[in-house]
């Protein structure tokens, strides 16, 4: 059996070009058919390089296009139409060597694959549309289901800081005086005076106060000092005991017709005694001074001092 060597040769699915037969099977490597005349590396490199390009110049569109949309049921759906046209040019052609499409069999199942491709990006931008879903729409206030105008909730400004403040006030409290007792010998007992009356002190506490915008929130003690000390009050108890009364003077009835109330002078015993000299009208009188040692009976001593007539 000949054996045919390796070479160009006319591609047997498309005689516009040469394929290279490697002597014992046909390989990927293709080449116009004018340009068919060295080796397969020689033609195959443009062709390579050409595919490459084309790839990435599809991608980059592809990955604009979704980064525009921001939907991944878009680029889905533009994918497969991307690839619908290439599997109907496949279809017509025989092959879609762009996608490595090589038959027309290959060429109807990139078909079908076009057809899912469309059919899930057309159910995840279903699944994706509702508020919120569509930015261009949003970000002018339009709904996306009815392209109306819409209320829009105005963003609240975001509060500025609240200015905090300090001040120091003073505020002056009283303090209390304390009772205390004590004995004293020169009060007689049963008596106990306050010999010294308590008197409250003063002191001035010192705070630090905290206001924002202009409210008081905090209050912390940073000083007291007493600035007037209390005077305490104090009680005397009497323990001196009281000498006893004096023995009362029995009263002598004297013979000369004196009273015996009156001594120093002759106080004589009638209806009324008035001092000599005086304004009384007597009918009796008595020269003064006289000393009263009983009961002023004719109220000559007017002054209580225990003279008479002086």
């Amino acid at each position: 059996m000949p054996v045919t060597p390796p070479g160009w040769y006319p591609d047997p699915a498309q005689p516009a070009q040469q394929r290279w037969w490697d002597g014992t099977r046909w390989t990927e490597h293709t080449a116009p058919a004018a340009q068919a005349t060295g080796a397969p590396t020689q033609a195959a490199a443009p062709a390579t390089s050409s595919r490459l390009k084309t790839w990435l110049i599809v991608g980059g569109v592809l990955l604009a296009i979704a980064i525009l949309t921001r939907s991944l049921g878009a680029l889905m759906i533009l994918a497969g139409l991307f690839l619908f046209f290439v599997a109907i040019y496949g279809i017509v052609r025989g092959s879609a060597k762009l996608i490595r499409v090589r038959s027309r069999g290959a060429a109807w199942a990139a078909l079908g694959v076009a057809f899912l491709l469309m059919f899930v990006g057309t159910g995840a931008n279903a699944a994706l549309s509702g508020p919120g879903s569509n930015p261009q729409a949003d970000s002018a206030g339009i709904s996306a289901d009815t392209q109306q105008p819409r209320a829009t909730s105005t963003p609240k400004p975001s509060p500025s800081p609240k200015p905090t403040t300090y001040e120091d006030l003073e505020e002056s409290t009283a303090v209390p005086f304390e009772r205390t007792a004590v004995n004293d010998p020169n009060i007689d007992v049963g008596q106990a005076p306050i010999t010294t009356v308590g008197v409250d002190g003063t002191k001035v506490t010192t705070y630090r106060v905290t206001y924002v915008d202009g409210v008081e929130v905090a209050r912390e003690v940073v000083g007291e000092v007493v600035t007037v000390a209390p005077v305490n009050e104090v009680t005397s108890t009497g323990t001196r005991q009281p000498p006893p009364p004096p023995a009362p003077v029995p009263l002598v009835q004297p013979s000369g017709g004196c009273d015996p109330n009156y001594s120093g002078a002759c106080v004589p015993i009638a209806s009324d005694v008035d001092c000599a000299g005086g304004s009384g009208n007597g009918p009796a009188y008595v020269q003064g001074p006289v000393r009263v040692v009983g009961n002023d009976i004719y109220d000559l001593d007017r002054d209580g001092d225990g003279i008479a007539c002086d």
